[in-house]
């Protein structure tokens, strides 16, 4: 039997591998996606061989990552329980995309994921699998009773790599979870299990990886401005740039002052809540940048409309259903409503805050002189109008409040 695993080399895959490699007298093929983990990936080839993997793939997959995944969720505006910015859940589908191109190319009966049976990452790998290659099995290692038997928890499975000599970087001092990627980075499990503790008190600040702490970010604001073009940012501060290109600079500029630090407690689409400490430097900057260039160049019932969608979106992502139908069916109405978001954001950096400091655009909706409190040169709004607009939307309350004997004088006792 040959399996192809999503391999981190973190401690969960590093068990897995010589796992699969026993318990099914499997060939394992062993697959990392490089969608930003920078050093995290040095020495990923040696210590997968050495745990028991057949051959690793590496593919460099951040510029498609930025380009067909981060931005187009950016531009729907996304952000579930208005907290979270998504940064592992939109990962997790390119990752199974590939996984199962690669399976194809390997002639592999099954696919196989680290991900836990608590979490969401389990739905999301699956969900992938199910839409592009139905056919193909999906091994789940953390839903085995006797794997689990074996690994009760994340002691024993540091311990199991300190007896094999595997390197990994939880310990049990710090045994928390880390995932990181393009987008941002994550934090769970472990000491974060308790809500009470406060993860940006200055005894946690080495865990931070992307961003500096607001209270030593510097003195003196920064100004960025991001330049639209159909609601993608092309340019930072007059260069133009591809996606993969914007967020590496605006993850460095956000990570300098401190941007982007989320902790919260979710609520996880297998039912329970976790608590997840995030860093999204970059992401940060470009959802609130977007959204101000939205509001000079979107039609009002366009953004409402829109608006009304993100929930629903947002859980999509976070969810696993980035293939599914409706996804994509919601995809075609954010891509319609970015038509015309175009032009210039500037945006103050400072202390661990994104402020706006400017918006303009060649097909801003905003009319100066239709907004005057001024006297209006254009004669484009007749303040007489609003009479009888308010009396046509006020007809149904003075209607319903006459039925229902509201609105009568209260009689004094």
């Amino acid at each position: 039997m040959k399996i192809v695993l999503a391999y981190s080399g973190g401690l969960d895959t590093s068990v897995i591998v010589s796992w699969l490699k026993e318990a099914y007298s499997a060939e394992v093929v062993a697959f990392c996606a490089d969608i930003g983990q920078e050093e995290e990936l040095t020495g990923l080839r040696q210590k997968a061989l050495r745990t028991g993997a057949a051959r690793l793939y590496i593919e460099d997959l951040k510029a498609e990552f930025a380009r067909d995944f981060i931005f187009p969720m950016l531009q729907a505006g996304a952000i579930y329980e208005n907290q979270y910015l998504l940064g592992t859940s939109i990962a997790r589908p390119l990752i199974a995309q590939r996984m199962v191109a690669i399976a194809r190319r390997e002639k592999a009966e099954a696919i196989a994921h680290g991900a836990t049976g608590k979490g969401n990452d389990q739905v999301r790998f699956e969900l992938t699998a199910a839409a592009l290659a139905p056919a193909l099995q999906v091994i789940a290692p953390w839903r085995d009773p006797e794997f689990r038997s074996e690994f009760p928890g994340r002691a024993e499975m540091i311990a199991y790599c300190e007896r094999k000599g595997i390197p990994v970087q939880a310990s049990a001092k710090k045994p928390y979870s880390m995932d990181r990627n393009l987008l941002h980075i994550s934090f769970e499990a472990g000491v974060l299990e308790d809500p009470w503790l406060d993860a940006f008190a200055p005894e946690n600040r080495e865990m931070f990886k992307l961003s500096v702490a607001p209270e030593d970010a510097p003195d003196k604001a920064e100004y960025v401005t991001l330049e639209f073009a159909a609601g993608n940012c092309v340019a930072v501060n007059g260069r133009r740039l591809d996606p993969y290109g914007v967020m590496k600079v605006l993850n460095r500029l956000g990570g300098k002052h401190g941007v982007g630090r989320v902790d919260l407690v979710e609520n996880r689409f297998v039912g329970m809540k976790s608590r997840g400490v995030y860093e999204t430097p970059g992401g940060a900057i470009l959802h609130f940048a977007h959204r101000q260039m939205e509001t000079l160049t979107m039609d009002r019932e366009v953004m409402h409309l829109r608006d009304s969608l993100i929930p629903r979106y947002s859980e999509l992502v976070y969810y696993g259903f980035w293939f599914s139908p409706e996804r994509l069916a919601l995809q075609a109405l954010v891509t319609e409503s970015q038509k015309h978001v175009t032009g210039l954001t500037r945006v103050k950096l400072y202390k661990g805050n994104v402020m706006i400091a400017g918006r303009k655009s060649p097909v801003s909706l905003y009319n100066p002189h239709i907004a005057t409190m001024e006297a209006d040169p254009t004669k484009a709004y007749d303040q007489e109008d609003a009479t009888g607009f308010i009396r046509l939307n006020a007809l149904r309350l003075k209607v319903a409040a006459r039925v229902h004997g509201q609105g009568r004088p209260e009689r004094h006792r």
